[in-house]
């Protein structure tokens, strides 16, 4: 017993390297335009867009955007299988601790079978069961604000002269 708690001392590796202020003030940029415009687009179309999960999306995005969890396939799909499965277990199994906690564990699951991890899509099922979503809830906010979520990513992270996005697509 007493090795696995020393395991709890960590391996004493370093720190991630610290990013620089100008990449710090272009994901500040980054996520600034990203959840102004999906909030301005909610504010206007009178239609939810704004899902709570893509702040974390966006961090991932803008700060760590060669990270295979900030590809479109993983931003996309992550989110969209997130919902579904979420959406799956709250209207056909029910609105029980055990089957919100099914459904987060299966989404992990389906996520690492498809090779679709996004970590804050993770988030998703709960958010389904904590506000009763509709079936609706997997296209708007889910589908269309991810999508709005890429294609942004896509014109600003590509105006940096050192850096292309996507790393790839499928």
């Amino acid at each position: 017993m007493r090795s696995y708690f020393q395991k709890f001392r960590g391996e004493h590796a370093p720190l991630a390297t610290k990013a620089n202020i100008n990449e710090i003030a272009f994901a500040w940029g980054g996520g600034f335009i990203a959840i102004a415009l999906i909030g301005y687009l909610t504010q206007s179309l009178h239609h939810p867009l704004v899902l709570g999960s893509f702040g974390a999306s966006c961090v991932l995005l803008f700060g760590f955007p060669k990270s295979p969890f900030s590809q479109p396939r993983n931003v996309i799909a992550g989110h969209f299988l997130s919902t579904l499965i979420g959406l799956l277990f709250f209207h056909i199994i029910g609105d029980m601790w055990w089957s919100m906690g099914l459904a987060l564990a299966t989404a992990i699951a389906v996520m690492l079978a498809t090779n679709t991890v996004h970590p804050p899509a993770g988030s998703n099922p709960i958010i389904v069961f904590l506000l009763g979503a509709p079936w609706t809830f997997l296209i708007t906010p889910t589908l269309i604000g991810a999508v709005i979520l890429v294609i942004l990513a896509l014109f600003y992270l590509n105006l940096k002269k050192s850096l292309v996005y996507p790393s790839y697509w499928i």
